[in-house]
């Protein structure tokens, strides 16, 4: 099997910038670190971040109170080595951005944890579920994270 690389920079994008890329970097951060940049943007940013996909990161340690919502408009695309997109309409938005610069790009389809219905707890199971399936997908791609010393 090949060795995974992790980039050194990744950009995760979405709609609004305000679950599931936030959650993807979060993810990110919480797993590799500092070992590379992570970022996420939308096409266009609410500014808040969902309290439900705060919640669910809060549960396995990921802090997104420094997450601070963006668009593509404010990042170049040639600061990143991968562009993840979450959405068609943010995959469409980064093959644009990236267009004659050398940066990777890949979609990963997610379903949008605020169209859930029912109670809390149902609602919360939601997010838990694209939480976990974006952590997982991201250990398949980047590998578990290097340890130091054993």
């Amino acid at each position: 099997m090949a060795e995974l690389r992790l980039p050194q920079a990744v950009l995760f994008a979405c709609n609004l910038n305000r679950v599931r890329s936030p959650m993807a970097e979060g993810l990110m951060k919480l797993i590799y670190g500092t070992q590379a940049y992570f970022d996420s943007c939308g096409l266009t940013p609410t500014g808040e971040l969902d309290p439900f996909a705060v919640a669910v990161m809060e549960e396995i340690g990921a802090d997104l109170s420094r997450h601070h919502a963006k668009s593509f408009d404010d990042l170049d695309a040639g600061g990143f080595d991968l562009v993840i997109s979450l959405t068609p309409e943010a995959q469409h938005r980064a093959v644009e951005m990236t267009r004659g610069a050398a940066v990777d790009i890949e979609y990963w389809p997610t379903f949008d944890p605020p169209l859930a219905t029912g109670s809390r707890e149902a609602v919360l199971d939601a997010y838990r579920g694209v939480r976990d399936d974006l952590r997982a997908r991201i250990l398949e791609r980047f590998g578990k994270p290097s340890t130091f010393g054993g």
